[in-house]
């Protein structure tokens, strides 16, 4: 059993959306049992990948045992890496859906059996997307990933909701089209699909071939226009911001975040650390792209007055530390960006839930609304703080950590300017939390407005959330504290990947000449 896990985590994904529409549509009261079960196998067999690529290393499993030499079989491939970032996406799905049960059935109860059918198949795209050892057969699933989730953004009961999916799509379709001829001049040059062997074809060119520089710069281009990398990511703040609370707790926390891991096993297996860094000369202007990318979004997140707005933008600065570490061209630049993309998606979906639960409880929608949440909500602020100090870079938090190694990573580069950049942002985010700490603590001041008695009164009924909201936040908050504690052994994990051979070959990643 455990030799077919790469393929069951799929199955298990897309069985359960087709037992969703067969069941649901006669009892809706199945589709949420249905949905957490097939979530929770996905999560368990995460789980059994990883600890067989501890114990054996690098999977390789060809759908329907056709390996290359005998036919044209897909290939999953599993490292350290992909296995732990699969295991992010199955545990955010699996939190994310429990807190949706109320919530779907309230908000959406005729479209009940339609959401969770794309639920599970955008679960089951982001995972092909970080298993999955073929370019062309990435495509189709970032395209099931990108479609699930215009329709799921679409289903927000505004019609700002129904626009911000338009947007979406006209630049997700952009951006995936930039990824398809990008694959396309890769497979005219090389004549596979398959990741290992177009790397060892591109190894093999003498030089640095036109058609493959092309098609790198297509592919990075498409994956910034999806992962909103700036100025690419005007489509995000309106489509995480109108969606619906259950739609935004799932693809806020993972769609950039795989879009970030997907550029990163392009530039690890497919081009290969050597040819990217060496021969293209990209790294200055990627990572000073960067650290406009982080400056910018912290700017911007500063001027919001809407919580999630704010959260949107937030996400527009970590991309760009990803993105930036990821070029830094060292060790721990990489190690910080691949720890960053775990690290931020609970972050985010931390974040989004505590917005979820504000805006049910208590209608709260811009940031001084949450005027005295300490009292009348304690249990979802102590969610949320952890999430925020997180945020921030606040020991022990994975956020801390993760910043801590990408600082080193821009210290030993010599990129002062996006050292400089973390930092600052890190102190835009504390004065942002820490503002609303202050109102939701100290509560506002009168003078703010007329009705500030009238309403503080109306508010005092405002109650705890129910368990199916609390239990996934403080969750998602215990494993925020956890993944920083443990930031030594994913560490770890992570750098027996980057300096393993059946992953990179190059120098620049290994840890040698001094990086290691």
């Amino acid at each position: 059993m455990a030799e077919q896990y790469p393929i069951l985590v799929l199955l298990v994904l897309l069985f359960g959306a087709l037992l969703v529409g067969l069941a649901g549509m006669a009892d809706r009261r199945i589709c949420f049992p249905v949905t957490v079960t097939a979530l929770a196998l996905a999560l368990a067999v995460s789980l059994g990948i990883l600890q067989r690529v501890i114990n054996e290393g690098v999977i390789r499993y060809f759908v329907a045992g056709w390996s290359r030499p005998v036919g044209i079989g897909i290939e999953l491939r599993i490292d350290t890496i992909n296995a732990l970032v699969l295991l992010t996406i199955t545990t955010v799905g699996l939190l994310a859906a429990v807190f949706s049960f109320r919530r779907v059935k309230e908000d959406k109860t005729e479209k009940t059996p339609l959401f969770y059918i794309l639920y599970l198949l955008l679960i089951m795209g982001l995972s092909g997307m970080v298993i999955t050892g073929d370019a062309f057969n990435l495509y189709v699933l970032l395209e099931v990933s990108s479609l699930t989730s215009y329709a799921l953004i679409a289903m927000g009961k505004s019609r700002r909701a129904a626009v911000a999916a338009f947007s979406y799509i006209i630049m997700g379709t952009i951006g995936a089209s930039f990824y398809l001829l990008g694959v396309g001049y890769l497979y005219l040059r090389t004549g596979t699909l398959n990741m290992v062997e177009i790397h060892q074809a591109i190894t093999g060119l003498e030089g640095v071939s036109s058609a493959i520089v092309v098609a790198f710069v297509m592919i990075i281009v498409g994956l910034m226009i999806k992962m909103a990398f700036f100025p690419l990511f005007g489509w995000l703040p309106n489509a995480y911001s109108y969606c619906p609370s259950s739609t935004s707790c799932v693809v806020a926390p993972l769609m950039t975040k795989v879009g970030v891991y997907v550029m990163v096993r392009m530039m690890l297996t497919v081009f290969g650390t050597e040819w990217v860094f060496e021969n293209l000369q990209y790294s200055q202007w990627m990572v000073g792209m960067a650290v406009i990318a982080i400056l910018a979004g912290s700017v911007m997140a500063l001027a919001q007055v809407e919580l999630k707005k704010m959260f949107c933008y937030i996400i527009v600065a970590e991309v760009g530390y990803m993105v930036g570490g990821a070029w830094l061209a060292n060790h721990w630049g990489m190690v910080g960006t691949v720890y960053h993309i775990m690290s931020d998606a609970f972050m985010t979906l931390c974040m989004f839930l505590a917005a979820g639960i504000f805006l049910k409880q208590a209608g709260v929608v811009r940031i001084d609304q949450l005027d005295g949440m300490f009292r009348k909500m304690p249990l979802t602020m102590a969610g949320f703080v952890v999430g925020a100090l997180a945020m921030i870079g606040i020991p022990p938090t994975c956020g801390f950590f993760s910043k801590l190694y990408l600082i080193r990573g821009g210290m030993e580069s010599g990129h002062w300017g996006y050292v400089v950049a973390l930092l600052i942002s890190s102190l835009v985010n504390a004065v942002l939390f820490f503002r609303i700490f202050e109102i939701a603590y100290f509560g506002k001041k009168p003078v703010e407005g007329h009705g500030h008695h009238a309403d503080h009164s109306e508010r005092s009924v405002i109650k705890e959330a129910r368990l199916s909201a609390l239990v996934p936040l403080l969750t998602t908050a215990v494993i925020i504290i956890l993944l920083g504690i443990f930031n030594q052994d994913l560490v770890d994990l992570i750098e027996r990947s980057l300096k393993g051979a059946e992953v990179i070959g190059s120098a620049v990643l290994s840890g040698e000449g001094g990086l290691g």
